[in-house]
């Protein structure tokens, strides 16, 4: 296939910090950039040239933003499809609608993964509470509800103590259609992350341990070492099927559990994601260069380790004020999204530190 060229305009649906790393990554590389979103701004508006405000429903804006760019892609899951199929009928869209419909339904997502030979939690779907309380005795307790679609960062989601949190769960979902997961014993979280071309090329970065902290996800380290450094290959394998079976080209994550028995598929990304954010310093490729390399038809770069030990730490609310002390310290990386509010929960950057 012909690569885009150098000089072409990347669509980027969706303008958070992901969009605006994209956006940077491709600058570099000597793209342009042209952000969709439903926001009138965003963190990717510093860094990109052109913004696109309208919805995600608009089929006549979707057109005319298809007919600005060579190739479009996407920062988060939670994008209807429907505005992918008019991208994917006006132009290129990559990763494919396939990977994101998979993605945004987790009932068709653990299936599919089990399909493919990867191992689950165990899960029940659960559409009233009488089923949710079928699921219980089926699963037992505790266990955890999850909306089937939409939810990150650990929205969308209560935990199941003891039967008689049924209607709790329940009601703090908003009753929506989910699935009842069983809880894993593990040891550690990781994921897989992975670049696979428009050639078919694949290449992995070393998984990190990442630790999560309120369902937000706080530290990813490499290398990881230990049991994850045990179980990596396997989870790589995994991958490598979900890669190919959807044709799958860009940046793909795919976060696992360590437990006892090997490692357990918890759920996948299909974007660059914030375990892969420590690769912009600590890999000699970061996943936002791939990336764009890949939705481009270029050649991917080196994934190799550029420090003996690098470890990302999410800064959240308020902990961005922290920025002077960070920057004290030569061995850190600072980056901050240009976002307005601190809210508690909220991701408003990033510190990457590298040990040589």
């Amino acid at each position: 296939m012909t690569a885009i060229p150098p000089g072409s305009t990347i669509g980027i649906l969706g303008g958070g910090q992901l969009g605006r790393m994209i956006a940077m990554a491709a600058a570099q590389l000597g793209y342009r950039t042209h952000i969709y979103a439903p926001e009138a701004s965003g963190p990717a508006a510093d860094v990109s040239p052109r913004w696109t405000q309208a919805p995600y429903t608009d089929a006549e804006a979707l057109a005319r933003f298809a007919d600005s760019v060579e190739v479009v892609t996407y920062e988060f899951e939670n994008i209807d499809t429907v505005a992918v199929d008019v991208l994917s009928a006006n132009g290129l869209v990559r990763p494919g609608v396939a990977a994101l419909r998979i993605a945004q339904d987790r009932l068709a997502e653990k299936r599919f993964v089990n399909d493919l030979g990867g191992v689950t939690a165990p899960f029940v779907p659960v559409d009233s509470l009488d089923e949710l309380d079928a699921a219980i005795e089926e699963i037992g307790c505790p266990a955890i509800l999850k909306t089937n679609r939409m939810g990150y960062d650990g929205k969308g989601q209560a935990r199941i103590q003891v039967p008689g949190d049924s209607v709790g769960a329940w009601n703090a979902i908003g009753r929506a259609p989910a699935i009842l997961e069983g809880f894993v014993t593990f040891d550690q979280e990781f994921s897989v992350l992975a670049a696979r071309g428009a050639s078919g090329e694949i290449r992995f970065w070393d998984s990190p341990a990442n630790v999560h902290v309120d369902g937000i996800l706080a530290t990813s380290t490499v290398p990881a070492g230990g049991i994850i450094a045990a179980q990596t290959d396997q989870a790589r394998a995994l991958t490598r099927e979900l890669l190919d079976t959807l044709d799958y080209v860009g940046v793909l994550a795919v976060e696992f559990f360590a437990s006892p028995d090997g490692p357990v598929f918890n759920e996948m990304a299909p974007r660059v994601h914030n375990s892969g954010h420590w690769t912009i310093e600590g890999a000699l490729a970061s996943q936002f260069e791939n990336h764009v390399r890949a939705i481009c038809g270029l050649p991917l770069g080196d994934t190799a380790l550029a420090a003996a030990q690098v470890e990302m730490r999410n800064l959240i609310g308020h902990e961005a004020a922290e920025w002077p002390a960070i920057l004290a310290d030569p061995s850190n990386h600072l980056h901050l999204y240009g976002k307005g509010e601190a809210r508690p929960g909220r991701k408003m950057g990033h510190v990457t530190r590298l040990t040589i």
